[in-house]
C-alpha cells in the first residue's frame, strides 16, 4: 500500500511561507531594537518584554478588526502582518524564560508580579484596542454611508 502524494491533496502556498517569514524578520528586529532600549538585567522585573508583548498585543487586537471586520486586504497581510511581524514581535518565549528565571532565582513574588502584569496588560491591550477600533471603524463607515446618502440625495 502507497502513501498518497501530498503534493496533490492541496497545491503548495509558498507564497504564505514567505509572506509570514519576511513578516518574521521585520518582527524579531522590531523586538530587539525595543529590548536594547528598554533592557533588565536578568534579575530585574522584565519591563522590556512587558512593553514588547503589551504593545504587540494592541496593535493585534486593532489589526485583527481592520483586516477581518472593516476592510477586504489582500490574503498576504494577516500572514505578513500578524503571525509575521506581530508573531516576530512579541516574545511569549522570552516571558516564559525570565519567569523560569525570576523562580530559580528564589525571586517568586517577583515572578508571580511579573507574569500576571504580562498577562493582565496583554488581555487588557487587545479588549482596548480591539473595542476602539471597533467603534473608530463603525463611526468612519456610518459617516461615509451619511455622505453618499447626502450626495444621492442631492442629485
Amino acid at each position: 500500500m502507497s502513501m498518497p502524494d501530498r503534493g496533490t491533496d492541496r497545491p503548495r502556498q509558498w507564497d504564505l511561507v514567505l509572506a509570514t517569514a519576511v513578516g518574521g524578520i521585520v518582527g524579531t528586529e522590531a523586538r530587539y531594537g525595543v529590548g536594547v532600549a528598554i533592557s533588565h538585567h536578568e534579575q530585574q522585573f522584565a519591563w522590556s518584554t512587558v512593553a514588547i508583548n503589551a504593545s504587540g498585543c494592541l496593535v493585534i487586537g486593532a489589526l485583527m478588526v481592520v483586516l477581518l471586520e472593516l476592510t477586504s486586504p489582500h490574503r498576504l497581510m494577516r500572514p505578513f502582518l500578524g503571525v509575521g511581524v506581530l508573531g516576530g514581535y512579541t516574545t511569549y518565549s522570552t516571558f516564559a524564560v525570565d519567569a523560569v528565571r525570576l523562580v530559580v532565582d528564589h525571586r517568586l513574588a517577583v515572578a508571580l508580579g511579573y507574569v500576571a502584569t504580562t498577562v493582565l496588560a496583554c488581555a487588557f491591550a487587545v479588549w482596548v484596542s480591539t473595542i476602539a477600533t471597533l467603534a473608530i471603524g463603525r463611526g468612519v463607515t456610518s459617516a461615509r454611508v451619511r455622505r453618499r446618502d447626502r450626495s444621492r440625495s442631492a442629485s
